[in-house]
């Protein structure tokens, strides 16, 4: 065995513990680790700027790696606000007897031992952490090179705490930054039970292709918010304006903006707010026509093929013009990732038809795409937005790192 087969193995021997801690110390302990992080922000954030130090400030994934201390507060809030929540093991969902006098239950039951696949955001390594420790499985991280001080210090903390709670620390394992990792892990069937990657398009790409471990897919969000000729102007301008500037480096902020034709006449003043904060925009022919001698000439220019369909992850936006909603929903199915999409729109039956006919994992109408969030949605926090449609869609807590099992209690019933 490797070195990693032998500390997955040991995971796997801890998860069938853990199945066991009942729920009181299961919520000690992340409380504890709250006050934790809290307590060690500053030891934290001297490892967080080794790996700052190592990247380019410019690099989209930097706003990801950065943690400071408002950061750090607000991840130990999400653990505290995961302990209010109730555990998902345990549930009776169906019971029934069989004529037989068979006295059938599905309950569910911890998924086992998940595998995290991330790159430069050490705020999932506690965030995971906690949702899977609530639900009663075990977690094995693999961060990346870029995250390394970060992560080794944040699971650090985590291992003191759980040893002071007496579980053992190999509820979590932290695998070794490099990329080789990643394949042991997707080819560790004896030991995992589910691998969920969080990040890039080609990460996603890689697992699908690699993994012989079950997986779900999360991360990639191509985003457009659609405005309908019936849109409030004011309420476009601020929607477009949080979801594609709020914080533009993580998966639920816009790419690209859809506007009906009838509106184009009002896209300076929705796009007013964005020239403010710099945005550069690829427009199509009939946008960018409207837009110049409007916006900054330095931050607009022609749109290509290349820009539609591209997840920018930075102060970037296309512009499509389109002759009605048919087209809207048209340019969305081939363009999107099934994470996030908005239209704005006053007009109820083009809400109702961009609301049924739209397949992502969120779908909103006159709000922005910023809230596809763990927590916003109520969840405590999240362990990744699935785009897929099996088992679980959209922000992923707590009930969708479960499974379920029959039991089946009888007296002597033979067939």
């Amino acid at each position: 065995m490797t070195d990693i087969e032998t500390s997955l193995a040991s995971t796997k021997d801890a998860s069938r513990a853990l199945a066991s801690v009942p729920d009181d110390k299961i919520n000690s302990t992340l409380l504890a680790l709250a006050d934790a992080l809290v307590e060690n922000t500053n030891d934290i954030l001297e490892e967080n700027a080794k790996d700052l130090a190592r990247m380019d400030k410019e690099d989209p994934k930097y706003d990801r790696l950065l943690l400071d201390a408002e950061r750090i507060s607000s991840i130990a809030s999400d653990i505290r606000n995961v302990v209010t929540l109730q555990s998902p093991i345990g549930k009776e969902l169906v019971t029934r007897t069989l004529d037989n006098g068979l006295e059938l239950s599905k309950i569910t039951t911890p998924i086992g031992v998940i595998g995290i696949i991330y790159e430069a955001r050490p705020n999932v390594t506690v965030d995971a952490f906690a949702l899977c420790f609530k639900s009663r499985n075990a977690v094995a991280l693999k961060g990346g090179s870029d995250a390394e001080f970060s992560n080794k210090k944040l699971v650090d903390c985590i291992h003191t705490v759980l040893k002071e709670s007496g579980i053992s620390k190999n509820v979590i394992y932290l695998l070794p930054p490099d990329r080789e990792a990643v394949k042991e892990l997707l080819h560790a069937q004896d030991y995992v039970d589910l691998v969920i990657p969080r990040g890039s398009q080609a990460l996603i790409n890689f697992v699908r292709a690699e993994a012989t471990v079950p997986t779900i897919e999360t991360g990639a969000g191509i985003v457009h918010v659609y405005v309908d000729s019936s849109a409030d102007v004011q309420k476009a301008t601020d929607i477009i304006d949080n979801a594609k500037t709020r914080r533009p480096s993580v998966c639920n902020a816009a790419d690209t903006v859809i506007i009906h034709k009838d509106l184009l006449t009002s896209l300076p003043a929705i796009c007013s707010p964005l020239a403010a904060k710099s945005v550069e925009i690829f427009a199509d022919a009939k946008s960018l026509a409207v837009l110049t001698g409007s916006y900054p000439a330095e931050l607009l220019s022609l749109a290509t093929e290349d820009h539609f369909g591209t997840e920018f992850l930075s102060l970037k936006l296309s512009i499509k013009t389109v002759d009605s909603l048919d087209e809207a929903l048209q340019h969305i199915a081939k363009y999107s990732s099934g994470h996030s999409e908005s239209i704005v729109a006053e007009d109820s039956a083009a809400i109702d038809t961009y609301l049924q006919q739209v397949d992502a994992a969120a779908v909103y109408a006159n709000a922005s795409t910023s809230f596809t969030d763990g927590a916003q949605f109520g969840l405590g926090a999240e362990i990744g937005i699935s785009t897929q449609k099996l088992h679980a869609r959209g922000p992923m807590g707590l009930e969708e790192l479960t499974s379920y099992k029959w039991v089946i209690r009888g007296d002597g019933q033979i067939r």
